[in-house]
């Protein structure tokens, strides 16, 4: 879950559909919705209106903290057994 920071769904949330690194873009859902007009395919069936949301920049979202659900700002904590990403809001695990 991330938290949108930028933009005009600014204090939304949503979940990450898809991800893209080497542009730096991200998919939320239901966040960024495009109208796009698609054509019918085959004879007897209708043209309709499709909404999809769109790309946005992956600098303008913050991943959303579960446990104080507010945007969270990470640090890292380091244990024998690799390294924890821990909320700076709250201290507890993301």
């Amino acid at each position: 879950m991330v938290y949108i920071a930028k933009g005009k769904d600014r204090g939304r949330t949503g979940k990450i559909i898809s991800i893209f690194p080497k542009t730096g873009n991200i998919i939320v859902e239901g966040i960024n919705i495009k109208k796009r007009h698609v054509r019918p395919r085959r004879s007897g069936e209708k043209g309709q209106v499709v909404e999809i949301p769109g790309r946005i920049s992956a600098s303008n979202v913050s991943l959303l903290c579960p446990n104080c659900k507010k945007s969270a700002r990470l640090s890292y904590q380091v244990h024998e057994h690799g390294r924890s990403r821990i909320c700076k809001r709250c201290g507890s695990v993301v």
